[in-house]
C-alpha cells in the first residue's frame, strides 16, 4: 500500500501519529502500513522502554509527554497482572489492592495523575476500548463510583507495546481522556511466535501462580497477518491477617471459629483464559482490511467482613440489654401497636457498647413479640439453656444454627469480548485524491455475574440457604467512527495535516436481577432481621432492566509545521448526548526546537467526562462499617425520591481545563524530559458519603409513597458534588552505554502529583476529601538497569514510594501516615540457545513490608500470641490496604520462554 508524503504524516503529526493523539489513531495505522513497505520512520521507530537497549523513553519531537513501554519490557516486570506491570513503568499510575471492596476486589481501579480511573481513556489498537461492568461502589475515596475499562484482560504477551500519553486528549477522543490516554498495540508479525510458562509465589508462601501464555503470527495469503495470543492463569489468594480478637475470644470459648475469621488479602483467581487476535489485509495497492478483539473470562473470589453472633444487628437479632439489667425492652413486630412512650424512651437510652443479652426473634410477623432474654455469659457465649428455650416460645436465633458467626465470601465470573472491523487507506478518486481514510465500527461487551456463599437472608429465618447468585451487571457499547486525514501545501516549512472525523457510540448498562432468595423480603423482616444475601443483595426485578445512551461527535486536528523548528497543533471537537446535551472542547499545543540539543513543548486543553449510563441508573446495597459496626447502606440513582430527599440531582458531565509545559534534552545517548502538568476539574462525578437517614425523612418518603424505607439505615447516590485542582512535574532521563563487557540502558522517572479539593458540600465530606488529597503518595519514582550480554540479560528496577495516607477499613479512626519505602525487582535471563531461555526473577526482591497498621497496648493483649502482630482495630489486618506498593510482600518466580 502506498500513500503519497506518508513519511511527513510520521515526522509532523506526532501528536497523531505516536502520541495517539488522533481519534482512531488514524496515523499509527497509517504509520504502520507505511512501514511495512519498508519506509521507515525514524520518529515513530525512535522510542525508548524503561530498561531497555532502545532508544529515548520518550518521543523528542512530541508535543505531548508520551511513555512508549515495548512487548518485552512488559514482559520483565515479572507480574501477570497488567495492571501491576504498568504501575512499575508509569510513576504517576497508582493500583491499590482493594480487599473486602465488593466488586473493586473483582476489577480493580486504576488512577493516572491522582485522578479516577475513569478519567484515563484505554484504546486498544487506536480504537475506544469498551468499560466493565462493575463500579466501584468501594473504591477507596478516590475511586468511589469509578466507571472504567478492565485492563487486566488484556495480556502482555499480545503487545507490541503500550503508549501512555500524559495530556488530556478529550479534544481528539472525548469523554474520560481528562486525565490521559493508554493504548494498548497488538502484536502484527505474520510468522513466528513465543510460548511462556511461569510460576511462582509471594514469600510467604501462599498467591501461587501458574500461567501459560503463547502468541503465533501468520501470514493471511501473501498480503495479510494473522497474530493470536492466549494467556491462561490460576492465582491462588493470599492473606496478610491475624485473627480478630472477638474470633479468637468465641474459639477459645469452644466454638468453631475459622482462623483467621476475615482475611485481608489478594482474592483467588480461577481458570482466567484470555484470547487475542489481530488481523489485517492489503486489499489492494491502496487499502487494506483489519479485525481484532478479544475474548476473556474469569472466576474470582474473595473476602468479607466477620459477621459477629454478639453484634451485628439484622441478623443476629437487634436488641441487647446492659448486665445489670437496665433498659432491657422486648421489641414487638414492626406492624404491632408502637411503643409506648416508656418504652421508646427506654430504647433511646439503651446504651449498646456492653452487650450481654441477645433476643431471639419469632417465626410469625403476625403475633406479638414475646420471646425470652438471652443473657451473655463471662465466656461471651449466650446461656445455651435459654438459646434452647427459644423454639417452646415459638422464637428463633441463629445463635442455635451457626454459633460462632460467619464471614461471607464475595465473588463472580467475569466475561469481556470485543470485535473491532475496519478498512482504511487512501482514496483514488479525483476530487478526493490524497485523502487517508479508516472506517471501522466495534462492539465490546463486560458481563459480571455476581455469587456469595456462606451468608444467608436473615429474613428468611431457619429457611434461608447459604449461596446465593445476587445477579449480573452487563455493560455493551457499539461505535463507529470514520476518519480522515490530508497532507495540503500552505507554503510552511513543510505540509499541513488535515485530521476529521465523525463517531457514534451506543452504551447500554444492563442489571438482572438475582435469585428469589438473594432479594426476598421473609417472615422476619418486621422482627428487624435484614432482607436479602448479607453482605451483597441480590438486584430485584424493580431495580432490573437496561439503560441506554446514544451520543454523536465531530472533530478537526491539524498539525502545523510552522518553522523547521516549530510545530503547532489545534484540535476541537463537539460532542452531543441524547441525555444531557452537547459539549465543545478544544486543544492546542506546540514543540519549539530552540537548538538541536533543547525543545519546549506546551498544550493547553478543555475537556469533560460523561456521566456514565450506570452511574446514572444502578442500584446497589452495600455492608460497610458505621462507628466500628457493620450496617447495611443503600446505593441509590441520583434521582431517586430518597436521593433527592437528600440532595440527589440529575447527574452532568464534568469539565476540566489543564495544560502542560516541559522541556526536552538531547545530547547523544542521553535524552531528559521534564513536564509540568495542571489539570483543574468541576462538577466530578463521585459517590456521596454514606448519609444517616432520620425519622423525618422516612416519614417523608413514606408521604411520598417511597417502599421499603424501615429497611434503610444510610444512603449513598451519585453526584457532581466538589471540584479539584491536580498539578505535578514528571521527569524522565534514560542515558545508553556500552559497559561492563555489554549494552547498559539506565533509565529514571519520577513524579511528583498533588490533588486539591476546592470546594465540596456535606455530601462529599470532610474525610472523602481527605482520601481524595492524601491516599496516593505524592512522590514516586522508579530508577531501571538493563544489561545485556551475550546468553544473559539483567533487568533491575528500584522503586521509590513517598509518604501517604494510611486508611484501614474506609474507617477514619485508622488513619495514620504511611511511611516512605524503596522496593527492588529483578530478572535474570539466560538463553540456552536461539529458541530457548530461562528467567528467574522477583518482586520486592527483598520483602519491604507496607507501614502495619497502629497498634497499642490494649490492642496487643487481645492478640493471640506473643508472636502474632497486635492491632487495635479489631478487624484482623495487618497493612493499611491503601499501601502504593501493596501489602503482600516479596514474589519469585519462574519462566521459560520458547520463541520460534
Amino acid at each position: 500500500m502506498t500513500t503519497r508524503n506518508r513519511k511527513t504524516f510520521g515526522l509532523n503529526s506526532l501528536s497523531l501519529a505516536v502520541s495517539v493523539a488522533l481519534a482512531g489513531s488514524l496515523a499509527t495505522s497509517f504509520a504502520f502500513a507505511a512501514d511495512e513497505e519498508g519506509e521507515k520512520l525514524d520518529n515513530v521507530e525512535k522510542i525508548a522502554v524503561v530498561g531497555s537497549r532502545s532508544a529515548p523513553r520518550s518521543i523528542g519531537d512530541s508535543t505531548v509527554p508520551i511513555d512508549i513501554i515495548s512487548g518485552d519490557d512488559i514482559r520483565k516486570s515479572g507480574n501477570s497482572d497488567m495492571l501491576e506491570i504498568l504501575k512499575g513503568a508509569v510513576p504517576s499510575l497508582n493500583v491499590h489492592s482493594n480487599p473486602i471492596s465488593d466488586a473493586a476486589s473483582l476489577v480493580r481501579p486504576a488512577n493516572l495523575r491522582g485522578l479516577s480511573a475513569d478519567s484515563t481513556l484505554i484504546l486498544l489498537n487506536g480504537k475506544r476500548f469498551h468499560r466493565s461492568s462493575v463500579i466501584a461502589f468501594l473504591g477507596g475515596g478516590i475511586n468511589d463510583g469509578a466507571h472504567g475499562p478492565d485492563i487486566s484482560v488484556i495480556p502482555s504477551i499480545a503487545l507490541k507495546q503500550v503508549e501512555v500519553l500524559r495530556d488530556g486528549a478529550a479534544a481528539q477522543y472525548g469523554s474520560d481522556a481528562i486525565a490521559g490516554v493508554m493504548n494498548f498495540v497488538l502484536k502484527d508479525n505474520a510468522e513466528g511466535g513465543s510460548l511462556e510458562v511461569k510460576t511462582g509465589e509471594y514469600y510467604e508462601g501462599d498467591g501461587a501462580t501458574t500461567e501459560i501464555a503463547g502468541n503465533i503470527g501468520m501470514p493471511l495469503t501473501k498480503d495479510g497477518f494473522v497474530n493470536l495470543s492466549f494467556q491462561y492463569k490460576n492465582a491462588d489468594a493470599t492473606s496478610r491477617s491475624v485473627q480478630r480478637p472477638d474470633a479468637a475470644a468465641f474459639a477459645n470459648a469452644g466454638l468453631d471459629v475459622a482462623n483467621p475469621a476475615q482475611i485481608w488479602g489478594s482474592p483467588e483467581i480461577n481458570d482466567d483464559i484470555t484470547l487475542f487476535a489481530n488481523l489485517g489485509l492489503d486489499l489492494d495497492d491502496h487499502s487494506e482490511a483489519y479485525l481484532f478483539g478479544n475474548y476473556s473470562e474469569r472466576d474470582v473470589k474473595g473476602g468479607f467482613y466477620y459477621r459477629n453472633p454478639n453484634s451485628r444487628p439484622g441478623v443476629y437479632g437487634g436488641i441487647v440489654r446492659n448486665v445489670d439489667g437496665t433498659n432491657s425492652y422486648r421489641p414487638r413486630p414492626m406492624d404491632a401497636n408502637a411503643p409506648t412512650d416508656a418504652e421508646q424512651a427506654a430504647m433511646d437510652a439503651w446504651d449498646g457498647a456492653t452487650p450481654t443479652v441477645l433476643v431471639g426473634s419469632l417465626d410469625s410477623q403476625d403475633q406479638q413479640l414475646n420471646c425470652p432474654l438471652v443473657e451473655i455469659q463471662s465466656n461471651g457465649l449466650p446461656d445455651q439453656a435459654a438459646l434452647d428455650s427459644l423454639a417452646a416460645a415459638n422464637c428463633f436465633a441463629f445463635n442455635n444454627t451457626i454459633p460462632g458467626g460467619f464471614t461471607p465470601n464475595f465473588g463472580g465470573n467475569i466475561v469481556d469480548t470485543s470485535l473491532f472491523v475496519g478498512t482504511k487507506g487512501e482514496f483514488q478518486m479525483d476530487f478526493l485524491e490524497g485523502i487517508l481514510y479508516d472506517f471501522s465500527g466495534s462492539y465490546g461487551s463486560n458481563k459480571s455475574s455476581y455469587k456469595i456463599v456462606n451468608t444467608l437472608n436473615a429474613s428468611m429465618g431457619p429457611d434461608s440457604p447459604r449461596d446465593f447468585n445476587p445477579g449480573k451487571y452487563i455493560q455493551t457499547e457499539w461505535n463507529f467512527n470514520a476518519d480522515f486525514v490530508k497532507f495540503v501545501d500552505w507554503g510552511l516549512d513543510d505540509d499541513v495535516s488535515i485530521a476529521t472525523g465523525l463517531e457514534w457510540h451506543d452504551e447500554t448498562f444492563e442489571v438482572v436481577a438475582g435469585d428469589e432468595a438473594s432479594f426476598k423480603v421473609g417472615p422476619l423482616f418486621s422482627q428487624g432481621f435484614g432482607i436479602g444475601s448479607n453482605g451483597f443483595p441480590g438486584f430485584q426485578p424493580s431495580a432490573a432492566g437496561e439503560y441506554t445512551r446514544k451520543n454523536k461527535a465531530i472533530y478537526l486536528d491539524t498539525s502545523m509545521p510552522l518553522l523547521d523548528n516549530l510545530v503547532a497543533e489545534f484540535a476541537v471537537r463537539y460532542e452531543d448526548y441524547d441525555s444531557f446535551g452537547s459539549t465543545v472542547n478544544y486543544k492546542l499545543a506546540a514543540n519549539w526546537n530552540i537548538i538541536d540539543e533543547l525543545a519546549v513543548r506546551g498544550s493547553f486543553n478543555t475537556g469533560f467526562r460523561a456521566p456514565t449510563v450506570g452511574q446514572a441508573n444502578v442500584s446497589n446495597v452495600q455492608t460497610n462499617l458505621s462507628d466500628g459496626v457493620l450496617v447495611d447502606s443503600a446505593l441509590l440513582p441520583p434521582t431517586n425520591p430518597i436521593s433527592v430527599q437528600l440532595g440527589g440531582t440529575e447527574l452532568t458531565p464534568e469539565e476540566s481545563k489543564s495544560f502542560t509545559f516541559g522541556t526536552i534534552y538531547t545530547e547523544g545517548d542521553f535524552f531528559l524530559t521534564v513536564d509540568y502538568y495542571n489539570i483543574k476539574v468541576d462538577d466530578r462525578i463521585s459517590q456521596s458519603e454514606k448519609i444517616e437517614l432520620t425519622d423525618a425523612d422516612k416519614a417523608t418518603l413514606k408521604a411520598a409513597g417511597v417502599p421499603n424505607v424501615d429497611g434503610l439505615s444510610q444512603v449513598s447516590f451519585f453526584t457532581n458534588d466538589f471540584d479539584t485542582t491536580t498539578q505535578g512535574i514528571d521527569v524522565v532521563a534514560n542515558y545508553t552505554a556500552q559497559l561492563f563487557a555489554g549494552d547498559s540502558t539506565f533509565a529514571l522517572a519520577y513524579n511528583w502529583n498533588e490533588t486539591k479539593v476546592d470546594s465540596y458540600s456535606e455530601i462529599t465530606g470532610d474525610f472523602k476529601v481527605s482520601r481524595l488529597e492524601n491516599d496516593l503518595p505524592n512522590h514516586r519514582a522508579t530508577f531501571t538497569w538493563g544489561q545485556s550480554w551475550d546468553q544473559f540479560n539483567l533487568f533491575t528496577r528500584v522503586n521509590y514510594f513517598g509518604e501517604y495516607q494510611g486508611v484501614h477499613v474506609d474507617y477514619i479512626d485508622t488513619v495514620n501516615t504511611g511511611k516512605a519505602a524503596v522496593t527492588v525487582d529483578m530478572e535474570l535471563s539466560y538463553f540456552i540457545n536461539d529458541s530457548f531461555s530461562v528467567a528467574l526473577g522477583a518482586q520486592n526482591l527483598f520483602d519491604q513490608d507496607a507501614t502495619e497498621i497502629n497498634f497499642t497496648e490494649a490492642g496487643a493483649a487481645a492478640c493471640n500470641s506473643a508472636d502474632d502482630p497486635c492491632v487495635n482495630n479489631q478487624w484482623g489486618g495487618i497493612y493499611y490496604e491503601t499501601s502504593p506498593f501493596g501489602f503482600n510482600g516479596g514474589y519469585y518466580y519462574l519462566k521459560g520462554t520458547y520463541t520460534f
